[in-house]
């Protein structure tokens, strides 16, 4: 298998960490949409829990935390993550309420039904989708929130070309009706599900990489693992440019029953 072909799961995951550490999201997204999303969620007050899991450097957990009350704690296996997580909301005044965790999203440091709303910004997949809503509502109160994006299948049928490329990334990935009816069985009431606009993936995504990418290049000259990654990258992207009408992100909100 060449390098371009390579799959994100051979990385070394220090490395990944490394790359996606320069970016303010570590995945797509935008601030416009964690409001969109934030406006189907009712009846936060300033007592309310919630977590984001999967939070990464917090790039929409500052945002959430801007426009809802309430205790936020973010999540993220990685350190690395979680100190400039923290950083970031010392920076922006918001330490008081919200709090950066190193754990995983399998092993949850929190009691059952503590939380009022659970964010997860394109992490879910971590855990899979339908695992994680489960596993997730036993630390819902009742009537609580769960609001996560996943990618998502647009159409039933799709080239090959990218068919494969999700097989082996994220075989979880399934169409939208499905998702709903999956968290649905999973004990949720669907509230909202939309798709998120392409500047996600373009301009809040894609195009914030290419100066991270020739500082990464720069740093590590001449490792095959750091420039496979690269090229990885490179190849995703030209693929969502190929083939974005076939797949993307979408939010999925849902209220526990």
């Amino acid at each position: 298998m060449s390098k371009d072909n390579s799959s994100i799961h051979e990385f070394d995951l220090n490395l990944i960490c490394e790359y996606f550490s320069h970016l303010e999201r570590q995945g797509p997204g935008s601030p416009e949409v964690t409001t969109k999303a934030l406006s189907f969620i009712e009846d936060l007050s300033e007592n309310a829990k919630i977590a984001d899991l999967g939070c990464g450097t917090g790039g929409q957990t500052m945002i959430l935390a801007q426009h809802t009350p309430g205790q936020i704690s973010g999540l993220d296996l990685f350190p690395t993550f979680i100190d400039l997580f923290n950083k970031n909301a010392e920076e922006l005044n918001l330490q008081e309420r919200v709090k950066g965790l190193v754990g995983s999203m399998d092993q949850l440091p929190f009691q059952p039904e503590e939380l009022d709303l659970i964010w997860s910004e394109g992490a879910i997949y971590n855990i899979g989708f339908e695992r994680g809503l489960r596993e997730w509502k036993k630390f819902l109160k009742p009537g609580g929130y769960v609001a996560v994006s996943e990618a998502s299948w647009f159409t039933g049928e799709r080239p090959q070309e990218i068919h494969d490329f999700w097989m082996d990334a994220y075989p979880g990935i399934d169409t939208i009706p499905n998702k709903v009816a999956q968290m649905q069985q999973a004990g949720y009431l669907p509230v909202a599900s939309f798709i998120l606009p392409d500047n996600c993936w373009i301009e809040h995504f894609y195009m914030l990489q290419t100066k991270a990418q020739k500082v990464f290049l720069k740093k590590h000259a001449g490792n095959k693992t750091a420039e496979g990654f690269v090229a990885n990258q490179r190849r995703e992207k030209k693929l969502y440019n190929k083939y974005k009408d076939f797949y993307g992100y979408v939010f999925y909100i849902g209220k526990k029953i």
